[in-house]
């Protein structure tokens, strides 16, 4: 396990990482309790025993650590009165004094500067002059000086820790904030595009097309009487119809990149090439059905419905191809119902589904072919489902209104005043 991924768990379960530092200072202090800190040469193990009421307070302090991150000043507090209360008895500062040493650092690593000062003065000032009074060593004593030392250095240490993590926190909230800015310009940037391009569309396209709807409404009128200036109405059509393709042409120009594909010149697939698809998924492997189509469908459907029906059938048999299972079996309708289009995919295959119904039909996989589905069908003011069918295999089921879409195709009404107007005097 290296060391990145034990940092990560200690930041994940801050809790273990504060008991086995409890553990480790509990260690530490009760190994320092057994020796003699007054040897010629330095401590020396064996000579020493330290009594129950020292080994009592050493554990308390240790075990206090464990919550020195859910509440630093009580912990500093209770490990301060139990170094006092072990200096009080003559014992020696060194063992016991790490436990508030640690437990400093954390006031100063988690609270403003201020109160590290306050605390840390304190802390030293009450510590140095216990061990100075109350040790078993002359006041002058290098243990003593060490608690001063000590004390001093974790409140420093933990102030320097504080201040870098508020640095780092600044500079990310710096970057983030920045990059929120980035984001937003960008959006805004877009929209006022957007806004830009519908605004100059708008002015072409009303224009042009009102136009050709006063001049269509003028051959209309004098067809019959003045075929001349139909003739001549005709030509301002065809003029302002031109015009109208040459500035959409150019608007819609400075929307492509240098490198986008051409635009492909085949005309958009329908129901019409229903029978070529179908013949496909079946040199493919999967049987399909395909019940009679309705009479008024047959007849045809607005385009951007034939076409939006057409990709249904097409993305829900793929679904069918690649998650119903190898024995999987298809059916496709196509009726018209009232001012509506249904489109039906049914397959009583086996596949596993992903809990939501996009499965086999529906798009199984964690895809993006229902979404793709139910944009298309949404955008023609339509419904799409997908789901489980009883006894087994999945439904697909798109509801195409053609009314809407049917609507479209009527001309415009003729502006009677314009007509007139262009009449000029002398008609009735």
């Amino acid at each position: 396990m290296t060391f990145a991924r034990i940092h990560g768990w200690l930041r994940a379960h801050p809790l273990a990482g504060d008991a086995a530092l409890a553990g480790v200072v509990l260690v530490c202090m009760v190994v320092g309790s057994f020796a003699d800190p007054h040897g010629s040469n330095g401590p020396v193990f064996g000579t020493r025993t330290p009594s129950v009421t020292a080994l009592v307070l050493a554990v308390l302090g240790a075990v206090s650590l464990a919550l020195r991150r859910r509440n630093p000043l009580a912990v500093l507090g209770l490990t301060g009165g139990v170094t006092v209360a072990d200096l009080l008895a003559g014992n020696s500062p060194a063992p016991i004094a790490i436990a508030p040493v640690v437990a400093l650092y954390t006031v100063a690593a988690h609270t403003d500067r201020a109160t590290t000062y306050r605390v840390g003065i304190t802390t030293m000032g009450v510590l140095t002059a216990t061990a100075m009074c109350f040790g078993d060593a002359p006041w002058y004593a290098q243990e003593n000086v060490a608690v001063l030392a000590w004390t001093g250095l974790a409140a420093t240490a933990g102030d320097a820790v504080r201040s870098r993590r508020a640095i780092v926190e600044s500079i990310r909230e710096r970057a983030e904030r920045a990059e929120r800015t980035r984001e937003e310009e960008a959006r805004r940037r877009v929209a006022e595009e957007r806004l830009r391009i519908a605004r100059d569309l708008h002015d072409v396209v009303a224009h042009h097309i009102a136009l050709v709807n006063v001049q269509a409404g003028v051959a209309a009128h004098v067809m019959d009487k003045r075929p001349d200036q139909a003739k001549e109405a005709l030509a301002h059509v065809r003029e302002a119809s031109r015009s109208a393709l040459n500035e959409l042409r150019a608007t819609v120009g400075l929307l492509r990149q240098s490198g986008d594909p051409e635009a492909p010149t085949e005309p958009a697939p329908g129901l019409a090439l229903l029978d070529d698809l179908l013949a496909g998924f079946r040199r493919a492997g999967l049987p399909v059905e395909l019940a009679p189509l309705d009479p008024a469908v047959r007849a045809g459907l607005p385009a951007a419905v034939d076409l939006a029906a057409y990709r249904v059938i097409q993305e829900a048999l793929t679904n069918v191809r690649k998650h119903a299972g190898p024995d999987a079996k298809a059916e496709v309708s196509v009726v018209r119902v009232g001012p509506n289009t249904e489109v039906t995919v049914l397959d009583n295959g086996t596949g596993n589904s992903d809990g939501n119904g996009e499965g086999a039909a529906g798009g199984g996989g964690g895809g993006h072919g229902l979404l793709g589905m139910r944009e298309r069908v949404s955008a023609l003011g339509g419904t799409c489902t997908a789901g489980p069918r009883y006894g087994g295999g999945f439904r697909v089921q798109a509801i195409l209104p053609v009314k809407t879409a049917d609507t479209a195709r009527t001309t415009l009404p003729r502006d009677a005043a314009a007509v007139r107007a262009a009449e000029g005097p002398g008609e009735g």
